[in-house]
């Protein structure tokens, strides 16, 4: 799974994405506004874009940090659902 995750300075989403992608050890590249990316040049990509962080996950669209805690969450219970039916 390859996460990508476009960030803000001062921003509590981001800090809580970054976060869970650390507690999960999950592997992820962050782009950050005005050092790696323009605003104007995310909002081209991802126009349904409204608010940071902007995250993608096998370079598909997700969202920001609720529907990465969703994509965990999901992740997790699949490894579940395969150790029970082993």
């Amino acid at each position: 799974m390859q996460v990508i995750m476009y960030s803000k300075d001062n921003c509590v989403y981001c800090d809580k994405a970054r976060n869970l992608l650390k507690v999960k050890a999950v592997e992820s590249i962050e782009y950050k506004l005005g050092k790696d990316f323009e605003r104007e040049t995310l909002l081209e990509e991802f126009p349904q874009a409204r608010s940071f962080p902007v995250i993608t996950v096998d370079k598909k669209f997700i969202g920001g940090y609720n529907e990465l805690k969703i994509v965990m969450d999901a992740v997790k219970m699949m490894k579940h659902m395969q150790g029970v039916n082993q």
